[in-house]
């Protein structure tokens, strides 16, 4: 049986045009790809879209990416995609890929993503989904297996976007360092060292951006008691 002409990202490293690629792909991407999430914040806060309160996550995040989207220039060598499947990681069949809310595909080889996972935060203190996204998912290799870098999109609902940079330092036991591309916005980064599966040649070495995006005049939807 011939093998097939699509190769896994995994074998992709050992080729030899391949690191000129992800050396490329793995640069902070902090200055363009999370400036224009922010800019599609801010165009969601200066003509507020209807957002479904029974869905909080999920219609934050479909109503971000067509504004992402829209603030690409359209030249970039990446597109941004909502539900991204990461085949990388995947265990086997019949399990299901990893799906990320948000992600920046690489034109160059579509198998290469960077993705941004996003959490609604009904205080400052309720981190316990956002940490465990990271511990569990991000540091595991299970995300973003092939960039240095990923991001966690913290959809605050009350309280202060400061006060839950700092309770997140807290809870990961790090420190979130200011992005200096970002001074004036609620944007910190945190390094980390991964745990990486046995044979696999993914970076070790991961920066987490931290971005929160306040949503204060939004609340969950409660059933009303039967």
């Amino acid at each position: 049986m011939s093998s097939s002409p699509y190769p896994s990202a995994t074998a992709l490293i050992a080729d030899q045009s391949f690191p000129a690629l992800a050396g490329q792909w793995a640069k902070d991407p902090a200055p363009q790809m999370l400036g224009y999430v922010w800019e599609a914040y801010d165009e969601m806060l200066a003509k507020p879209p209807h957002v479904n309160d029974r869905d909080l996550e999920r219609s934050i995040t479909q109503l971000l990416e067509p504004r992402i989207r829209d603030a690409m220039t359209g030249d970039e060598p990446y597109y941004i995609q909502h539900g991204a499947f990461e085949r990388e990681t995947m265990a086997p069949p019949p399990a299901q890929p990893p799906e990320y809310d948000l992600a920046f595909v690489l034109r160059a080889d579509e198998r290469i993503m960077w993705p941004l996972e996003a959490k609604v935060l009904e205080t400052p203190g309720t981190l316990a989904e956002y940490v465990r996204e990271i511990q569990e998912q991000y540091l595991t290799c299970r995300y973003a297996p092939l960039t240095t870098s990923g991001a966690m999109l913290g959809y605050l609902l009350t309280g202060s976007a400061a006060d839950t940079l700092i309770r997140i330092g807290a809870k990961l036991n790090t420190t979130l360092d200011q992005v200096a591309d970002f001074p004036e916005k609620p944007h910190r980064a945190s390094m980390h060292k991964r745990n990486v599966p046995a044979g696999k040649p993914y970076p070790i070495d991961f920066k987490c951006h931290h971005m929160i995006l306040e949503y204060l005049s939004l609340r969950r939807h409660k059933r009303m008691s039967e």
